[in-house]
């Protein structure tokens, strides 16, 4: 058996704000960064039309999920017909909303890929 004393408590704390502790944006290691003016800029446009991309297609399924329910509003006769004794409008709020889904990640994906893609022959190019 052991005889030494079990380690005390130790207290973690995060680092104050303003202290000498890390820097908020930690330089990368060496040889990962851009290495010209030209290449951060290419990393800064592509970071830029990523954003873009996510933005676009989030307020564009946030629309076209509004408008699905909204059509389902404002047909009543789906509240009256039942499948599987749940009625259509459930159903189709909770199984028909997947369709749409996997369609705009996999848009986003494919236009995120290729925006990628843009982004290496730039580089490639150099």
């Amino acid at each position: 058996m052991n005889d030494e004393p079990a380690p005390g408590r130790v207290r973690v704390t995060a680092p104050r704000p303003g202290g000498g502790g890390a820097s908020a944006r930690p330089s990368p290691p060496h040889g990962a960064g851009p290495t010209s003016d030209i290449a951060g800029v290419y990393v800064r446009s592509l970071i830029r039309s990523q954003l873009r991309l996510a933005v676009v297609f989030a307020i564009g399924f946030a629309a076209a999920t509004a408008l699905f329910v909204l059509a389902i509003a404002l047909v009543p006769d789906l509240d009256s017909s039942f499948v599987f004794g749940v009625p259509a409008s459930w159903l189709l709020l909770g199984v028909g909303i997947y369709p749409l889904t996997l369609t705009v990640a996999g848009l986003y994906v494919r236009a995120a890929s290729r925006n990628e893609s843009r982004y290496r022959s730039l580089t490639e190019a150099e």
